[in-house]
């Protein structure tokens, strides 16, 4: 269905869409659970089929050349994601069809503040193998036990008879995945069916979607639309729809609920607000790329400088959860090497246009607000303050920032953390950068101030980015947000072993790439990420992967580490 406004015929096939969506939440209360396992197995199938339409329709959509060092990101962030996710549902509904719980043979251990913290990488030693070096946790809120994380874990997914009624996903204009890894969580977690509205920007994307989603769409469970925003408008105040889930900006959040103008202002002011279903959302912000300094080789400098730039040029910088600003510390005696290795990185990886709408508005903000920024390839580098627009302005493009606070060690990250805290604006996602050997010299200080980072993910030498992709981690923002003060949003996506209430992911990565990762006594095999700017061989490592996730053997994982390893 393919709709520009809200004429009658329109509302016409909206509403049909919905009554269906009735009707299939219905009959999905009643499934029993080892069919809803079948069902996300006859998913991963059709999105496996529908892989190579999906990047094609992506590629087209952002306005990359299909032979462009780049265009791995969208098997990626598109089939890959949507893949793993399906799997690990299946898993997952398997585990409660069993008699048992999703978090049958994962490690579940203890983290800093009287917390659960539950491994979710790696999970296999194929895992093992393909995120050598790497390690994700879970981490609960302090005080609740091990005993009532498992008992609890599983959410609406074994729970027969439960109509969990049909909601709206809004989805994302910048990662293809989205709006399927939304639809797939209100369904499995809250037996919600779905009526996605696509963002604009991925209208050509429909049909692949509706191929992809194929089993869901024939269950009922899931109807995909595109539309403007009348159409937006007319979904989230229909009588039919039971809540509502949005990927985007803090200031489409707060239209949709307390509307513009001085209607929203009055509103507000009486807390009344015109949306009356409930609403989740993942919303960015400004994330911060910690540098905890210490004695590096020029190699490091390098690739760190590289790490950070890639964390804000993947996408064109479209990113919610792209590193904007980098935290150094005034102490360094390598901080103008590391500046210098900055500069050089954003001037060296692949050109790339921006294409997301409403760039071009953005990056003249950025440059108005810092008149003496450095222009670097047509990217921007800028040094800034606490205060300064861009510790609250989410530019989503290449424009990078960096400041300092003083230190050396746990000084140093403590007032990192304060300023990440109390001066960046959002709680989606935080980089810190860190020696194996300066992290062991912190001891525990180091892991009791990365629970002090009020962050919905926390990457220690990874990007955060890297945790979108995992199914097991969860992904939205730190706990705490209100309508009122929606910052990056409410509750989670993902989550693929359904724990209930969890606090965060914390992801952990290797300070250097295979081989140097070996000879500085790292036990990592992990190449240069194929995720960075320059990698190489990031399409064809992307397309193995994708292939490897749609029936993961050796025989296919080989083919990746040979395309990984060629980065």
């Amino acid at each position: 269905m393919s709709v520009t406004d809200t004429q009658a015929g329109t509302r016409r096939d909206l509403d049909r869409a919905v009554e269906e969506l009735k009707v299939g939440a219905e009959r999905w209360a009643q499934t029993p659970v080892a069919d809803r396992a079948a069902l996300f197995r006859r998913v991963h199938a059709s999105i496996a089929g529908a892989a190579q339409d999906w990047v094609a329709a992506a590629v087209e959509a952002k306005q990359i050349e299909p032979s462009a060092p780049y265009a791995g990101e969208e098997w990626m962030t598109g089939p890959y994601g949507a893949l793993e996710s399906a799997a690990a549902y299946a898993r997952s509904y398997e585990a409660l069809a069993a008699g048992g719980s999703p978090l049958d043979g994962l490690h579940v251990g203890v983290a800093p503040g009287n917390r659960v913290a539950v491994r979710v990488l790696p999970r296999t030693v194929q895992e093992w193998v393909l995120f050598n070096g790497f390690r994700a946790e879970v981490w609960m809120p302090p005080g609740v036990p091990g005993r009532q994380v498992r008992a609890e874990a599983g959410l609406g997914a074994g729970t027969v008879g439960e109509y969990g009624g049909v909601g709206l996903v809004l989805g994302a204009g910048n990662i293809s995945s989205i709006a399927p890894l939304d639809a797939f969580y209100e369904l499995v977690a809250h037996n919600r069916a779905s009526l996605v509205k696509l963002n604009p920007t991925f209208d050509g994307l429909l049909d692949v979607y509706r191929a992809a989603l194929a089993p869901l769409v024939d269950a009922g469970v899931v109807r995909v639309v595109t539309g403007d925003a009348a159409v937006g408008a007319y979904l989230t105040r229909h009588d039919g729809i039971d809540k509502v889930h949005v990927t985007g900006s803090a200031g489409t959040h707060d239209a949709i609920v307390w509307g513009t103008g001085e209607e929203a202002g009055r509103r507000r002011a009486a807390g009344d607000p015109q949306l009356t279903v409930p609403i989740t959302s993942e919303l960015g912000g400004v994330a911060p790329m910690i540098v905890v300094p210490g004695r590096w080789s020029a190699a490091d400098l390098r690739f760190q400088a590289e790490h950070l730039v890639s964390m804000r040029l993947h996408n064109a910088g479209h990113n919610c959860v792209a590193g904007q600003v980098v935290v150094l510390s005034a102490d360094w005696a390598q901080k103008d090497d590391f500046l210098a290795e900055l500069r050089a990185a954003l001037a060296r990886m692949p050109a790339r246009d921006s294409w997301y709408p409403g760039t071009d508005a953005k990056v003249a903000r950025a440059r108005d607000a810092h008149p003496r920024a450095e222009h670097l390839a047509g990217r921007i580098l800028t040094r800034i303050e606490p205060g300064d627009p861009a510790c609250t302005d989410e530019y989503f493009a290449a424009v990078l920032a960096w400041t300092e606070v003083p230190g050396h060690g746990a000084e140093f990250l403590r007032a990192a953390v304060g300023l990440a805290n109390d001066s960046l604006s959002g709680t989606l996602g935080a980089n810190v950068v860190v020696r194996p050997q300066d992290r062991r010299a912190m001891g525990p200080a180091f892991d009791g101030l990365i629970a002090d980072l009020r962050y919905g993910t926390v990457a220690i030498n990874a990007w955060t980015g890297v945790s979108f992709l995992l199914p097991g981690a969860t992904w939205g923002a730190y706990p705490g947000h209100t309508l009122a003060d929606v910052g990056s949003g409410i509750d989670v996506v993902h989550n693929g072993h359904l724990l209930s209430g969890p606090e965060r992911t914390v992801l952990t990565g290797p300070f250097r790439p295979f081989p140097r990762s070996v000879l500085h006594g790292e036990l990592s095999l992990f190449p240069k990420p194929p995720w960075f700017s320059g990698s190489r061989s990031g399409t064809e490592t992307g397309r193995a992967l994708t292939r490897y996730a749609a029936a993961p053997s050796w025989g296919r994982l080989v083919p990746v580490l040979l395309a990984a390893f060629r980065a």
